[in-house]
């Protein structure tokens, strides 16, 4: 039986310097469980979608330390989507900024519905290489720098009768300082009571200098949000609360967190990490 020639990707479309970005983590899903088995996350798509692109891989390995804080990244926002989906099995999870990533082939549980949203650009790829994904895989187009982002979602009624799952990685430190806090008024005025909204963090320190980054220097993005205090997140709306903080600290061994604990003498917010905000 003669196999159908899979089809060529044609050129893809234009991408801006941020938008290059989503080939970081798409790498390293794919391939850093060659030099990190213990922190493997098994994305037999993204290994796919790296062949079909045919990236040259090799600079973004050689980043090992950034690999190593993705795949751990990884683990802590699928754990915590895990967790939620068990308290709400049938809510909809919504990743704002999704890029390249698939994060519905380990929080599927047969009953939740996801939605991948971006730019356009974005989303035009994702169509491009990604398989339409039935009724519970939905996409939409939003940019997230505008106030409306959130009725661009348009989601149904029916989403929002239960608390919401949204994560957010690898965008937020791309915006200026006002349009995070717009994103994270939106979430706290629109989403229902019990909502998630999981989001990686860089301290204050590190903005404007996304150019010494070993993988992000090189798509000329820049770093312009960082935190300096963990309340900076939950200021701007009475109704946000701080649920949990990971630093990625643990993922490095003993290096690690004797750096934190040298870091914290100075600040209690983590060189990066991940939280976890909830609205009451």
């Amino acid at each position: 039986m003669t196999e159908m020639p899979e089809p060529q990707l044609q050129a893809p479309p234009a991408l801006s310097a941020v938008q290059q970005t989503m080939l970081i983590p798409l790498v390293a899903r794919a391939l850093g469980g060659g030099l990190f088995p213990g922190h493997a996350c098994g994305d037999q798509q993204a290994a796919e979608l790296v062949r079909r692109l045919r990236l040259h891989t090799a600079p973004y390995l050689v980043d090992r330390p950034t690999v190593l804080n993705i795949l751990w990244r990884t683990k802590v926002i699928r754990d915590a989507g895990l967790a939620f989906f068990a308290r709400h099995p049938q809510a909809w999870g919504v990743n704002l900024g999704c890029g390249l990533s698939h994060y519905f082939q380990w929080l599927d549980n047969g009953q939740n519905t996801w939605l991948d949203a971006d730019m356009p650009q974005s989303m035009e790829l994702r169509r491009r290489l990604l398989a339409p994904g039935g009724e519970r895989l939905r996409s939409a187009i939003i940019d997230l720098r505008r106030r409306s982002w959130w009725q661009d979602l348009q989601l149904p009624p029916a989403a929002l009768a239960q608390p919401l799952f949204m994560l957010c990685e690898g965008v937020l430190m791309y915006l200026q300082p006002q349009q995070v806090r717009q994103v994270l008024q939106a979430f706290a005025t629109q989403a229902p009571a019990g909502s998630r909204l999981v989001i990686d963090i860089l301290a204050g320190c590190a903005v404007g200098m996304a150019q010494w980054h070993a993988s992000v220097g090189p798509t000329n993005a820049q770093f312009h949000w960082g935190i300096r205090s963990l309340s900076e997140l939950t200021d701007c709306h009475p109704r946000l609360r701080l649920l949990a903080t990971h630093s990625v600290a643990s993922s490095h061994g003993w290096m690690g967190l004797a750096a934190e604990r040298m870091w914290n003498y100075w600040s209690s917010t983590p060189l990066y990490g991940v939280v976890e905000l909830g609205v009451e």
